[in-house]
Order: structure tokens, then C-alpha cells, then sequence
């Protein structure tokens, strides 16, 4: 039995639900727009430029999630997965899962984005595993904090072998397919790296190594 991994923002996406979440919340009111929308890009331009402090912008993205009733979050996350999230799945990314499922992979998730953001995106996939960076609740409550390991960069390798040790399970035969040079520590462990549309840096990585590069868009 393999496992199949997936990056999510670019890769199973035609876009960044991180960003998208940021973007939804300017537009509805619910952030100052334009002091959100500032920031939110320059933390995705860092984020594209290998740049990024994940402290630093986990402290700035789930004070949204501290700030408000977990019952006005989650209509608020409806509405985002329907008006931002809906119209960029990818058929060609579902059908690639499916792929996997018929070989008798393990289709698993694994992104920096929180999963608060990120766990209705698993579910219209039909990917029961994800592993994404937790935010800490108490009694219910998001408190803006991280709990435990940022799913970013060499905390994703960290995470995952968290995950596959609990479930008793090796990269003895692995994919991983992702869109970024963000990514390069796990697509190094793997079996089967893939690069799919990849950002420049990671594209020459994969030139250089080898590696398939795919298109899902």
C-alpha cells in the first residue's frame, strides 16, 4: 500500500486558499480591507520568494479566527468555499486522485495552509487525511495560536512522520506531487517527487533532477 500526497494551494487548486481566505474576509468587511489586503500580499510574496517568517504570518492570520464565535466563523467559511474555493477545483487533480485510490494508494493532504481554511477543501476531494497547520483551540475557541508544528517547509516532513509512525506507515512507496520550491524537503523524501505547474525555482529543480513535471490546470 502507497501513499499519495498532495500539496494543496496550486497543486489540487488553481489558486491559494490561504490568500482566497484573506481576500474573503477584505471583501465581506469582516478585516480592515486595506491594511489586510496589504499584508496578505506581502506575505504571499514572500511566501513565493522562499521568504516567508510562518511565525510571523500565523500570528497575523488566525487572529481573525480568535476574534470571532466559532458558529459566525463557520458561515463565513461556507460562503468562502462556495464563492472562491468551488470554481477553482481542478478535474484533472480529482481525476489524479482517483488514479491513486485505484492503484490503492492513500490519498493524504498535506499543507501549510491552517485547517480551519483547508479541511472543507479535503472533503470535496474525498481525502479523509490531512495534514495541515493546526490552530490551537481551547474549550472550543480558536485562541490565535499555532498547536504544535507549522505543516511548512521541514515542518512538513516533521508532521508527516508524526502521522505515518502513528499509522504505522513508511515513504517505502510514496508520491508527492506539489507546486513549490517551498516543498523541496519532502519532495526529496519521497519515492516519486512531481512538480506540478511549478513556480520557476522548483521547475529547474525538477529539470535538473529529473523529476516529471505535470499540469493539472
Amino acid at each position: 500500500m502507497g501513499i499519495a500526497l498532495f500539496d494543496l494551494d496550486n497543486t489540487l487548486i488553481a489558486g491559494d486558499s490561504d490568500f482566497l481566505w484573506g481576500e474573503f474576509l477584505s471583501e465581506q468587511g469582516i478585516v480592515d480591507a486595506a491594511h489586510y489586503a496589504r499584508e496578505n500580499q506581502r506575505f504571499y510574496d514572500q511566501y513565493r520568494a522562499g521568504l516567508l517568517d510562518i511565525h510571523e504570518f500565523l500570528r497575523f492570520s488566525l487572529q481573525v479566527l480568535a476574534a470571532h464565535a466559532p458558529a459566525r466563523l463557520q458561515q463565513w467559511r461556507d460562503q468562502y468555499i462556495e464563492e472562491k474555493i468551488r470554481p477553482i477545483l481542478l478535474p484533472k487533480a480529482r481525476a489524479l486522485i482517483e488514479r491513486h485510490r485505484t492503484r490503492g494508494d492513500i490519498p493524504v493532504i498535506i499543507t501549510a495552509t491552517n485547517r480551519f481554511v483547508t479541511e472543507p477543501i479535503a472533503a470535496l476531494y474525498g481525502i479523509a487525511h490531512l495534514l495541515a497547520t493546526e490552530p490551537e483551540q481551547v474549550e472550543g475557541y480558536y485562541t490565535g495560536e499555532v498547536s504544535g508544528t507549522p505543516c511548512f517547509q521541514q515542518g512538513k516532513v516533521k508532521v508527516l512522520e508524526a502521522w505515518l509512525a502513528a499509522h504505522e506507515l513508511s515513504l517505502e512507496d510514496s508520491s508527492f506531487y506539489s507546486d513549490s520550491h517551498n516543498d523541496l524537503p519532502l519532495l526529496q523524501r519521497v519515492t516519486r517527487p512531481t512538480a506540478v505547474d511549478p513556480d520557476e525555482i522548483l521547475a529547474s529543480h525538477a529539470q535538473q533532477h529529473h523529476w516529471p513535471v505535470i499540469s493539472l490546470r
